[in-house]
């Protein structure tokens, strides 16, 4: 069964474990756009020389150019079978111009309330020498700030800071959010709880999606 599917939801809703446990369940690549712009820079395709005219000169990419990178990518053998779109699209503008290149055939919506993603997200720990990750709720350190692995003092990371993931929300909330109303009118839009765990969204997405 083929499936071109995306992945909706706010910042910390869970969007990234779900997408690598879909890869392993459905066979299909995850499709990053911020990861096909560095690999196109990197290779210095057409497309990718255009774009890091762009990041040079400090200005975003235009929709069109990524767009483009996508239609590219779409086309390799790896996503006969279908692909996971990964932070695309993230605007109404962008979802329309997709719809040109692409037929999505469903948008899988993570809902969770704010307040919880605040405090699973505000409530991360991690160890910059060793790279583990606590929660201080949900999977705290033996002695609190200090890594149980290497003894190294544990950092709140810039993007899970309380005002960032605020702001990080409200942009999502008036640009991404949208995106809902869109596939909903379009018939392609399921939702999931996300507030159950990690198993249980995978349980649920398996089910929304006829696995």
């Amino acid at each position: 069964m083929k499936v071109n599917l995306i992945l909706l939801g706010a910042p910390g809703a869970g969007k990234g474990t779900l997408a690598s446990y879909l890869i392993e369940k459905m066979g299909i690549p995850s499709i990053s756009t911020g990861n096909i712009l560095r690999e196109a820079i990197k290779n210095g395709t057409p497309l990718g020389q255009q774009a890091k005219g762009f990041m040079d000169a400090g200005q975003l990419v235009p929709d069109e150019l990524v767009i483009n990178l996508l239609k590219e990518r779409i086309a390799k053998r790896d996503c006969k079978s279908g692909f996971i779109l990964d932070g695309f699209p993230r605007t109404i503008p962008q979802a329309e111009a997709l719809d040109e290149v692409a037929n999505i055939d469903c948008a899988l919506a993570i809902e969770i309330p704010f307040e919880m993603i605040e405090k699973r997200m505000t409530g991360r720990r991690v160890c910059l020498r060793c790279g583990a990750t606590y929660h201080v709720d949900a999977n705290p350190p033996r002695v609190a700030g200090i890594c149980d692995i290497c003894g190294d003092k544990l950092i709140i990371r810039s993007d899970d800071q309380p005002d960032v993931v605020r702001r990080r929300h409200e942009t999502y909330r008036e640009q991404t959010e949208p995106l809902i109303g869109y596939y909903q009118k379009q018939g392609k839009l399921k939702t999931i709880d996300g507030t159950q765990g990690i198993r249980e969204t995978e349980k649920l997405a398996v089910q929304a999606l006829g696995l």
